[in-house]
């Protein structure tokens, strides 16, 4: 006689890891080549709670620095194209990173990138 499962409620999530060797962490670099002062960042969050444009949108430049770093560019083009460069991120940046400079470095870099092959 087989028993039947209980059903608690609960479900296995799938996993959730990074896989930083499938990531293309190329572009960070580039990007940090051209704006040095990314490597000071340490994303605190300032600059994401200053965020015009996080009023009306979900732009957070805190996520697009992080997922540079992660080498997660799938979602870059779209998230950055929310940024209105007013450069109140800039004025409030502890570290004094240059916000605006590195948003205009990372859509040049999405840019120079090849395209991907789909099919």
């Amino acid at each position: 006689m087989q028993k039947k499962a209980i059903n608690f409620g609960y479900s296995i999530t799938p996993d959730r890891q990074i896989d930083f060797d499938a990531n293309d962490r190329g572009i960070c670099k580039r990007v940090a080549l051209a704006e040095p002062s990314l490597n000071l960042c340490i994303s605190c969050g300032t600059c994401a709670s200053t965020c015009s444009a996080a009023i009306f949108t979900d732009f957070s430049l805190r996520q697009v620095i992080l997922l540079l770093r992660r080498g997660e560019t799938q979602d870059l083009e779209k998230a950055i194209s929310k940024c209105m460069l007013c450069g109140k991120c800039q004025l409030v940046c502890p570290r004094n990173v240059n916000t605006r400079n590195l948003v205009i470095q990372i859509s040049k870099a999405l840019g120079e990138r090849p395209p991907v092959r789909q099919g």
